[in-house]
């Protein structure tokens, strides 16, 4: 469970995730803020590494088309 891209892939996905939390809670904007929670939980729950990438790839393309909605 604790290989390399798994450590990796959380990491950088958490960090992306406190920025999109503080992004939404600093606009109150409800979408990056969850999409953001999201990112920094999700890592915790996946124990592959393809599954922790995939699941945060696609956390990261939806925070891009919904950060200003």
């Amino acid at each position: 469970m604790f290989t390399a891209y798994n450590l990796l892939g959380g990491f950088l996905f958490s960090v992306i995730g406190i920025g999109a939390w503080r992004y939404g809670k600093s606009l109150d904007r409800w979408k990056p803020l969850s999409i953001g929670l999201a990112l920094m939980i999700y890592p915790y729950f996946t124990p592959w590494a393809w599954l922790t990438w995939t699941v945060g790839t696609i956390l990261c393309v939806t925070l891009w088309f919904h950060h200003d909605a």
